[in-house]
């Protein structure tokens, strides 16, 4: 599984489609993603397992999401006012 994994990554260009999120604006699987990455690698940190697969979440959602709404969000995780569920 991590092989896949790893492969995948390597012929990694942009977000590939999500057929959760068939129309053109993004935001929501932007979203989606960021939260699914924060989430992965606190699972991993849990099990003490190795958070290589959750690079995929991170490298689509830096591939959708604006810089500006990134920082933003991070800022809210450090203050503990996140309103997602990670």
């Amino acid at each position: 599984m991590a092989e896949d994994i790893e492969a995948k990554l390597k012929r990694y260009k942009t977000a590939p489609f999500d057929s959760r999120f068939p129309n053109q604006n993004q935001t929501r699987n932007c979203w989606q993603n960021y939260v699914d990455f924060h989430r992965c690698q606190k699972a991993m940190a849990a099990k003490g397992a190795d958070a290589a697969p959750c690079q995929w979440y991170y490298r689509v959602y830096k591939s959708l999401c604006p810089i500006g709404w990134v920082t933003t969000w991070d800022e809210y995780r450090q203050e503990g006012t996140f309103p997602g569920k990670i």
